[in-house]
């Protein structure tokens, strides 16, 4: 008899173990089928990532003020080899820049000191436009889509290649005439006038 109630304790014990297995196996299942965000890599930002090589890019993008007119391209790129590379970037009717990149080191394409200009942005600002990248020294290249971006967005209004809006340029010329205003107030008038017209 006693073993009888014995049997019957350990039953009611293990039924309720296999329950509270299954029930944390059902929960856990969802986990498994459920593709999970931080395992999905994107790019957090306006510009695009690719990789090529040993080189790594990360938020690229081109600021510029239309189809035809020149494009700053932005970004960084990563280097994890063990020697300096050259990443050559080409755009639309033959525009090129190269991106020079130390040994496991990167370059930060948003700094002064590093413009990499292509001669033309080959879209309108919000669209997609393809560019050929390649590294020196291999015949390995791929063709990615990168965003371009205007002054829309004030993050990238100091971005904008001087030459692609002709305000800074005008602008110049009456703040280099105004201050030897003194001396040549005859050379001061047609500039003036010239910036009106221009308006």
């Amino acid at each position: 008899m006693r073993s009888t109630a014995m049997n019957r304790a350990q039953r009611g014990k293990l039924a309720l173990t296999a329950a509270a297995l299954g029930v944390s196996l059902l929960t856990a299942g969802c986990g498994y089928i459920t593709p999970q965000q931080t395992s999905h890599q994107y790019s957090a930002s306006d510009g695009i990532r690719a990789d090529l090589g040993p080189l790594q890019l990360r938020n690229m993008l081109i600021v510029s003020a239309g189809e035809d007119k020149p494009g700053r391209l932005i970004g960084a790129v990563y280097n994890s080899s063990s020697k300096d590379v050259k990443l050559t970037v080409n755009g639309a009717k033959g525009s090129q820049t190269e991106v020079p990149v130390k040994a496991n080191s990167y370059t930060l394409l948003n700094e002064n000191s590093d413009e990499a200009i292509l001669s033309t942005s080959g879209g309108k600002p919000g669209s997609l436009v393809d560019v050929k990248i390649s590294e020196n020294g291999t015949n390995v290249s791929s063709t990615v889509k990168v965003p371009v971006l205007d002054a829309t967005l004030a993050e990238y209004k100091d971005y904008l290649p001087a030459s692609s809006t002709p305000s800074p340029s005008t602008s110049a010329g009456p703040t280099s005439s105004a201050s030897p205003s003194g001396t040549a107030s005859s050379s001061a008038s047609p500039s003036a006038s010239a910036t009106t017209g221009g308006h």
